[in-house]
C-alpha cells in the first residue's frame, strides 16, 4: 500500500501564488489583478517579482472581472484573485456574461475556501463557490489537494488551459504530500489508493483526511479506494463509473455545501451511468461560524475520524 508522507504543512494559497509567479516567468502576457488583497491570497509572489504587471483595483471585484475580460480580449492572460466568496459569488453575473459567454481565458483564484478559514466566520467562508462556478458554461473548476498541486495546477491553468478557469484554495497550512513530479491533467482524477470495498472521492484539503481514514480502516481489513478529484469540472466520469461498478458504494468528501459541489457532480454521473448508493460529507446546508479551524472541521464532520466513521457505517448498512 502506498504511504503518503507529509513534507510539512503549507497553505494552498502559497502554492497558488507560486504557480502564478512561475507561469509568469514563462509567459510575459500574464497580468495580475488584485482587489485590495494581495498577500493573503498569495499574489504577493507575483507582485514582488513583476510589479509592473500587477494592478490593484481596490475593493471592486465586479470591476476587476470587467478589466480582466478586456485584458483577455487584448491578448493578455489575466489572473484575478480574492476571497472565494467575493471572487465567485459577488461577481457571478460579470463572470457569466463578460468571461464565460465570451469564453475568455481568465484565471480566477478563489481563496479562503471552506470552513477552515476559521475566525473570519460565515461571511468569508466560501462554501457555495464550486456549485456556482461549475454550472457556468465554458468554466473549468479546479480544487487542488495541497500546496504542491496548487502550484502545478495553477501553472497548467494559466499556460495550458483554454477559456475561463476557477481555482479554489485555502488559507490555513495543510499537509503537503502530493508528488512534486506528478502528472496533472484537467478532467483526470488521481487514484491514490486501490481498494474494492468502498470508494472515497475527495477534493481539496479533504483528500489528506480521506487518506488517513483509509489507512486506519485498512487495519480492520477494509480496502478503500481513494480518488483525488482535483478537477470538479470537467469531472472524471470514467473514474467515477469504474468506482461505482467495482466497489458499489461511494462517499464524497468536500469542504463545501453537500449540495451542488463535488457530491452533486459525482451523483449526476452515478445516476446516469451506474446507480449505486452515494453518501455526502460536507457542510450540511448551513452557514459556518467563527472558531478555530480544527474545531470547526470537527463540529461539521470534516475530519479523518468522521470519514472513518462514515466508511464503517456505510459498509454496515450495506451488509445488513
Amino acid at each position: 500500500m502506498t504511504i503518503y508522507t507529509n513534507r510539512g504543512d503549507k497553505a494552498t494559497k502559497t502554492g497558488f501564488g507560486e504557480g502564478v509567479r512561475d507561469a509568469a516567468r514563462i509567459n510575459p502576457n500574464v497580468i495580475g489583478l488584485g482587489a485590495d488583497i494581495t498577500t493573503s491570497v498569495g499574489m504577493n509572489f507575483f507582485k514582488d517579482e513583476f510589479p509592473e504587471r500587477f494592478v490593484s483595483l481596490g475593493i471592486a471585484e465586479q470591476n476587476c472581472i470587467g478589466v480582466a475580460a478586456g485584458m483577455a480580449l487584448s491578448g493578455k492572460v489575466p489572473v484575478f484573485s480574492t476571497y472565494g466568496v467575493f471572487a465567485a459569488l459577488r461577481t457571478t453575473d460579470f463572470i457569466r456574461v463578460s468571461v464565460c459567454y465570451n469564453n475568455l481565458h481568465v484565471i480566477i483564484g478563489g481563496a479562503h475556501a471552506g470552513i477552515s478559514v476559521g475566525p473570519d466566520g460565515a461571511t468569508h467562508q466560501a462554501l457555495e463557490d464550486i456549485a456556482v462556478m461549475r454550472v457556468l458554461p465554458n468554466m473549468t473548476v479546479i480544487s487542488p489537494c495541497d500546496a504542491t498541486q496548487a502550484r502545478i495546477s495553477t501553472i497548467h491553468a494559466i499556460n495550458e488551459c483554454q477559456g475561463p478557469v476557477y481555482i479554489r484554495f485555502g488559507r490555513e497550512p495543510v499537509p503537503d504530500f502530493s508528488p512534486e513530479d506528478q502528472e496533472f491533467l484537467v478532467g483526470r482524477s488521481q487514484l491514490l489508493l486501490e481498494g474494492n470495498d468502498i470508494t472515497v472521492i475527495a477534493t481539496g484539503h479533504m483528500v489528506w483526511e480521506s487518506l488517513q481514514a483509509a489507512f486506519t480502516v485498512k487495519k480492520k481489513g477494509i480496502h478503500v479506494r481513494v480518488i483525488n478529484m482535483h478537477t470538479i469540472k470537467p469531472v472524471d466520469k470514467e473514474a467515477i463509473i469504474k468506482a461505482a461498478r467495482e466497489t458499489g458504494r461511494i462517499i464524497t468528501v468536500e469542504e463545501h455545501q453537500v449540495s451542488g459541489g463535488l457530491g452533486g457532480a459525482v451523483a449526476e454521473v452515478v445516476a446516469q451511468y451506474h446507480a449505486v448508493p452515494v453518501r455526502f460529507i460536507g457542510m450540511p446546508d448551513c452557514f459556518g461560524e467563527s472558531g478555530k479551524p480544527i474545531e470547526l472541521m470537527s463540529k461539521y464532520g470534516m475530519t479523518g475520524l468522521a470519514i472513518q466513521d462514515a466508511i464503517l457505517s456505510t459498509l454496515d448498512i450495506q451488509h445488513r
